[in-house]
């Protein structure tokens, strides 16, 4: 019989919410650093914020596990598995290989800087290898947590619940960034802009929000997006930088954040508002109905966002529309405010929605699933 948790919430709750947080905080670092100053070294305290969110999550999975299998009466002794002789929570395990690999991917990317220079591309090999690192601490710290709820009742559950939420809304930070070369301001008339967000967020948002099962969960991790997203194009200008690395065609004081948020709140609230309607239906309907609607609120909302954007009346502290990447021409379309052309828009928007269905689809059956989770 599987163990139900006290009424404390147990220490490898909190360390999994702070590897996800430590993480997420230094790739935005990382990236405003590269954008602001360019990268002079391995050792930024943006990387270092990075690795430690995977040391913290091997560390604390690496304890539970060696405490799981020595001690016969430990807690979650019965709501574990075995692995090489080894025992402890499912999440544990994937949290100590995704911390391992994170910390392999560190002198790989050194190595990489070193002989070929800077990054064309966010997902260079290296940058591969540290993604699947932190794919491995995210979901294996989600699913500690989710075990861990699921196994809670009364008070207790309701306070993992949102611990669930807070980690939900810190993946789909993180997915969402992995996206950021498709969504620049320049690209959000264009139709793969919205193919690649109907990919990634009704996945992470749908499925956080089933996993839950608080009213108004989808809203709530897609704000969580928006206010952290938000606050660092508040923050980060606020600290000094210098562009190190050239040509520099940007004067930077200071260092430059990301974009303001997408506006998926917009979308997400309809998703509360009709997915509880729609409860008694099968999965596929409930996607088929909760995919489009998805999409078509979301280019109702960013598309004319996207335009007041790159307007002259967004260019203040607020909307920080007016910073930009020390490496950013005054010639590009981001930095006059223009939209790029999109000759294939049509076909894209259809396969936005079929992807916005699909991604609703997948993030309902993974979120029932989550539900399950009590190993």
């Amino acid at each position: 019989m599987l163990a139900t948790v006290s009424a404390r919430i147990p220490w490898y709750v909190w360390t999994s919410v702070a590897s996800v947080s430590c993480i997420l905080s230094g790739v935005y670092w990382d990236i405003s650093w590269h954008m602001s100053i360019g990268r002079d070294s391995f050792w930024t305290p943006a990387h270092i914020a990075i690795q430690l969110g995977g040391i913290i999550a091997g560390v604390a999975g690496s304890a539970l596990i060696v405490s799981t299998t020595l001690h016969r009466d430990a807690p979650l002794r019965a709501a574990s598995i075995s692995v090489w002789g080894f025992r402890g929570p499912f999440g544990a395990f994937l949290a100590v290989w995704g911390g391992a690999t994170m910390v392999v991917s560190a002198p790989f990317d050194n190595w990489w800087h070193n002989a070929y220079g800077l990054d064309v591309k966010i997902l260079s090999p290296p940058h591969t290898v540290l993604t699947l690192g932190i794919l491995g601490v995210a979901i294996g710290s989600i699913l500690l947590v989710l075990a861990t709820m699921n196994r809670a009742s009364g008070d207790m559950r309701r306070r993992l619940e949102w611990l669930i939420l807070l980690v939900g809304g810190e993946m789909l930070v993180l997915a969402m960034i992995s996206i950021i070369e498709h969504t620049f301001r320049s690209n959000l008339h264009r139709g793969d802009a919205y193919r690649a967000l109907s990919i990634v967020a009704p996945l992470f948002i749908v499925a956080a929000a089933r996993a839950s099962g608080r009213r108004w969960a989808a809203t709530i991790v897609a704000a969580t997006y928006t206010l952290f997203m938000a606050a660092m194009v508040w923050l980060f200008p606020l600290f000094p930088a210098e562009a190190k690395l050239g040509p520099v065609y940007q004067p930077i004081t200071h260092y430059i954040p990301l974009e303001f948020p997408m506006l998926i709140v917009v979308p997400a609230i309809a998703l509360d508002l009709v997915g509880e309607r729609l409860e008694a239906r099968p999965r596929w309907q409930r996607a088929l109905l909760l995919g489009p609607l998805f999409l078509v609120l979301l280019v109702a909302a960013e598309w004319p966002f996207a335009s007041f954007l790159s307007s002259p009346a967004s260019r203040n502290w607020f909307f920080g529309t007016h910073y930009f990447a020390y490496f950013m021409h005054p010639e590009w379309h981001e930095t006059r405010g223009e939209f790029f052309d999109d000759p294939t828009r049509t076909s894209a928007f259809v396969q936005a929605l079929v992807a916005a269905i699909f991604s609703t689809g997948i993030g309902l059956l993974i979120g029932d699933a989550m539900r399950k989770v009590r190993r």
